[in-house]
């Protein structure tokens, strides 16, 4: 739009040798032109954008890939995926798995064990329980194999092998580094 004399503005329509094209032809014909203008100055026609050497990604056979509706390796990913396979690629999936012995206790065992016993170490395959108390120690001590067969489905076969139950720990007597082995002063406890 250029402004006339008296201030109002006229709407110029298209040069001389376009004006007989219409549609898609004088949209190809105005597209000729201004890569023909954009090749005069040196410029890179028809490439999009990329630099004279870019080429487009293809895969193995040659075509080009698009992203399309469907699930594609460059889509976000969940983050538990994509730990998985972090942790699959660097070796890391037995110390997950013990770790997630501890982290879903209380899922693996159910809530009422959980409020009753703990897991304290898991050393080659051996997880070590503690009770509250004797009684719990005793009734998991029974329930043994049942544990190990529900932690071997939530985590893994073979992360842990076994169980090693213990009941509360009766305060210590020892006071000090040094130790005489025995039973301790005789005239204290008869």
């Amino acid at each position: 739009m250029t402004e006339s004399d008296d201030g109002a503005d006229e709407v110029k329509g298209p040069p001389e040798h376009l004006a007989n094209l219409a549609g898609m032809d004088l949209v190809r014909r105005a597209l000729e032109e201004a890569r023909g203008a954009a090749r005069n100055q040196g410029k890179e026609v028809g490439r999009g954008g990329r630099s004279p050497g870019a080429r487009r990604s293809a895969g193995r056979d040659g075509r080009r890939r698009w992203s399309g509706p469907g699930p594609d390796g460059r889509d976000p990913q969940p983050l538990g995926r994509v730990a998985n396979e972090l942790a699959k690629s660097r070796g890391w999936t037995p110390k997950v798995a013990e770790g997630a012995v501890f982290a879903q206790w209380e899922t693996v065992v159910g809530e009422q064990i959980a409020e009753h016993a703990e897991p304290t170490a898991l050393r080659d395959g051996v997880l070590s329980v503690t009770a509250e108390s004797t009684a719990w120690a005793t009734q998991l001590r029974m329930v043994q194999s049942q544990l190990l067969a529900k932690i071997a489905a939530a985590v893994g076969d073979g992360v842990v092998k076994s169980l090693k139950i213990t009941g509360p720990v009766a305060p210590s007597w020892r006071k000090g580094p040094r130790h005489i082995s025995g039973r301790g002063p005789r005239d204290t406890y008869g």
